[in-house]
């Protein structure tokens, strides 16, 4: 079976866990169990930044990126993550034209905690529903009307499209996604070997 390509945004001040728990998930599925550790993952995963730069996320961690937006191969999973951060990339039209361009042609659209305000920014979740951190939520019905926004859900699977609520979220957003694509056999193995517990119905599907 052919990979699928995973492009994570990473930029300054973003959140860890937003980035890194969705990394994690993707990168230690295993569509074999007994094949694990020495079976790759039918996932491969990039990390994506404006610049060749080393990005600084919240809290200090210094992040080498793999590609930048001007020489990211083709996507089939976008992943936007927040943090403090999209507090000065909403106002980046550079980028916020990438991701639209990106979100309009990949499988799979998704956003951890305040990214789904660069989804929105960037007009990819008009006509749809969606989640943000709890402390956002406010913020995004007040930037985009046309969005409904969900308040009591970790995740909101709309379409192509999945939003999740802030930071560990994520986890539960990417473990959505494994679902997806292999099933849920698959995502649950994913999540009982990262000892996580797999999000049963705290989603939303239209």
């Amino acid at each position: 079976m052919d990979s699928k390509r995973v492009g994570i945004l990473v930029f300054n001040d973003v959140e860890v866990l937003d980035f890194c728990g969705p990394f994690e998930v993707f990168s230690v599925t295993r569509l074999e169990e007994n094949a694990r550790p020495d079976a790759p993952s039918p996932f491969e995963v990039l990390l994506v930044a404006e610049r060749k730069d080393t990005v600084l996320a919240r809290g200090g961690l210094k992040v080498i990126p793999d590609v930048t937006i001007d020489d990211c191969p083709p996507l089939d999973i976008l992943v936007v993550p927040g943090g403090w951060g999209t507090r000065a990339e909403i106002k980046n039209q550079r980028l916020l034209d990438w991701i639209a361009a990106r979100g309009a042609g990949v499988e799979t659209l998704t956003s951890v905690c305040t990214g789904s305000m660069l989804l929105g920014q960037a007009r990819l979740l008009d006509g749809r529903h969606a989640t943000t951190h709890w402390r956002a939520l406010d913020w995004m019905r007040q930037s985009f009307p046309a969005v409904t926004v969900e308040d009591k859900l970790h995740v909101v699977e709309d379409g192509h499209v999945l939003t999740s609520a802030g930071i560990s979220a994520g986890i539960d957003m990417a473990l959505r996604v494994v679902l997806r694509y292999h099933g849920e056999a698959v995502a649950r193995a994913t999540a009982r070997t990262m000892e996580y517990p797999f999000p049963d119905d705290n989603r939303r599907r239209v």
